[in-house]
């Protein structure tokens, strides 16, 4: 009976299921502190640590002031060149007029700015030898003679000008056929230097200021020298081989002859450039082409490098390589009756054909004489060295050049830096290369300051190198493949497992607090309606 009446039962009526017991407020609030002791571990302790372990260093560096020195608006490059003038002949007062009369006609001829001539009486010699008056780069020698004649020195930075007893200006003269003449020289003889800056200047964006604009003729002549002479090195490695075909010969004065044709011209290189030297000699080499005369089209493979046993560079140094082959071979020009017996490689060195008695199996000094002077003066134009004037003048030159290319140089590479870092925000910066950032300003601006002396080749070779190995530096660069994107892949695994359980006990907090606010404001709003 009892059955039938809970049958009869309606299911609304039925009783309600069993609910959980309520939770006492000291278990809430342990859970509570159990989630938020999670959470400020995580925020106070784990997060910084994170930040600092993952966090890239970015040393500070002077972007502007490095983007200035590319855009060639940190250093205007300017040679002042003083020349000197001797005039043992003529009162001060005339030299002094002649003087600033060529000066003023100098200034007319010279369309660049940044490569000014400035003329003055030579002080005297022993003001020079103590340092008190700079070295000049030429000096001129005035003497009486019958014409205008002008003969440049080839043995030191002279150029003797000897002038009519009627081409001395009066003093109130405009004007001087003397003073044309002498500034006519001094053009000529600078033309080639002035060509040449001019050049670097145009083909680098680290120069904003005035330069002569080139002749197409010009311009390609120079482009060609350039592509065909060896990047700057402060030290340079000679390698001086001697191939042949056969057993014989096995000897040669290599030593004598160095000693006497090579050396010297090593000697005047010193200021710019060290050299280190060695020899071999290697017997049964066979070159790349048999034929005994070689056309143009011959020479790309004579040099048989599979199996000549060529020396790299050694200690980092570039190698220069002057080869003596012994065999019966010249180079046709051609024609038939003009050949030649060495040619130059771009950026390599020189290959020197030599012919001997089939039994000689010895060089003498006196047949290496040849040879090595060619060697002397395809080292030269390697070196990108002037082609015209006087050995001194062309040396002095090249330190002016190789000051311009190397300040160029170094500028680019702070400029390109700069870029680097600005685009590449994830990149990490060493201290290291903020150092070399520094120095290379800091020499830089010296060497600007003075481009036409000596020394400012020895600041431009600190600056280009401090900033070479800035912008390669290893460290940095290895950074470049490691962007925000991979960071996220990596992280992302491992922060996910761990991060959901805190979140979701964070949210489930939160909507229990704000459930219990609302429990609490209706409960107050109950017994105040009461």
């Amino acid at each position: 009976m009892a059955s039938e009446l809970a049958a009869s039962v309606p299911a609304s009526v039925a009783a309600p299921a069993k609910q959980p017991p309520a939770e006492k407020p000291s278990e809430i609030r342990r859970r509570s502190h159990i989630v938020l002791s999670f959470w400020l571990i995580v925020i106070i302790l784990g997060l910084p640590i994170w930040w600092r372990t993952t966090s890239i260093y970015r040393a500070s560096l002077p972007l502007d002031r490095m983007n200035e020195w590319a855009d060639g608006k940190a250093c205007r490059p300017v040679f002042p060149l003083n020349i000197h003038v001797r005039t043992e002949s003529l009162s001060d007062p005339e030299a002094h007029h002649l003087v600033r009369l060529t000066q003023l006609t100098l200034d007319d001829l010279n369309d660049f700015s940044g490569h000014h001539l400035r003329l003055q009486l030579a002080p005297d010699k022993a003001a020079v030898e103590h340092g008190k008056e700079p070295e000049p780069a030429l000096t001129i020698h005035l003497r009486p003679g019958e014409t205008n004649t002008a003969l440049l020195n080839p043995h030191t930075p002279d150029l003797d000008v000897t002038y009519a007893p009627n081409a001395i200006p009066s003093p109130n003269s405009a004007s001087s056929s003397l003073a044309s003449f002498v500034a006519d020289q001094l053009q000529s003889i600078f033309a080639e230097e002035q060509s040449i800056i001019a050049y670097l200047l145009s083909t680098s964006s680290a120069s904003s200021g005035a330069r002569p604009a080139l002749s197409p003729t010009v311009a390609g002549t120079l482009a060609n020298r350039t592509t065909k002479s060896l990047r700057y090195a402060p030290t340079y490695h000679l390698t001086f081989s001697l191939f042949t075909d056969g057993a014989v010969p096995n000897t040669w004065d290599i030593e004598t002859a160095l000693d006497e044709f090579m050396k010297p011209i090593l000697d005047v290189l010193r200021p710019i450039h060290n050299f280190t030297i060695d020899t071999q000699v290697q017997l049964y080499a066979t070159p790349g082409v048999q034929s005994q005369v070689l056309g143009k089209e011959h020479l790309a493979s004579f040099v048989n490098a599979a199996e000549w046993p060529l020396s790299p560079s050694i200690g980092g140094a570039p190698t220069v390589n002057f080869v003596l082959f012994v065999g019966n071979q010249t180079i046709g020009l051609g024609s038939d009756l003009e050949t030649s017996q060495s040619w130059m490689i771009p950026q390599w060195g020189t290959v020197y054909l030599l012919s001997m008695p089939a039994t000689a199996a010895h060089v003498s000094a006196e047949t290496l004489k040849q040879p090595m002077l060619t060697f002397g003066s395809h080292l030269l134009s390697l070196l990108g060295t002037p082609q015209s004037g006087s050995l001194p003048l062309r040396l002095s030159t090249l330190s002016r050049i190789r000051s311009t290319d190397l300040l160029l140089r170094a500028s680019s590479s702070l400029g390109s830096l700069a870029r680097l870092a600005r685009s590449l925000r994830s990149i990490s910066i060493p201290p290291s290369v903020a150092d070399g950032v520094s120095k290379s300003m800091h020499h830089l601006e010296k060497a600007c300051t003075k481009l036409g002396e000596p020394e400012g080749l020895l600041h431009a070779r600190i600056a280009e190198e401090e900033a070479e190995r800035a912008f390669f530096e290893k460290s940095m660069v290895g950074q470049l493949f490691f962007p925000d994107e991979h960071k996220v892949a990596v992280y992302l695994p491992l922060l996910g497992p761990v991060g959901v359980p805190l979140v979701l006990g964070l949210i489930a907090e939160i909507r229990n607090w704000i459930r219990s606010r609302k429990q609490k404001a209706a409960e107050a709003k109950e017994k105040k309606a009461q």
